[in-house]
């Protein structure tokens, strides 16, 4: 195996364990309700800060 088919197949490797952790990271539960909470937030009634 050459320096070049190596470093293609490295660099393949790299780009999918990229795309896996982003999948990973923002389809979190966690992330989800911090991302959702102001949108709910906004909703909320503001009555008891008058």
């Amino acid at each position: 195996m050459n320096w070049q088919s190596l470093a293609y197949l490295s660099f393949g490797t790299a780009l999918v364990v990229l795309f896996l952790w982003i999948i990973v990271h923002f389809y979190r539960p966690k992330r989800k309700g911090h991302v959702e909470e102001p949108k709910y937030k906004m909703l909320d009634d503001d009555q008891d800060q008058l």
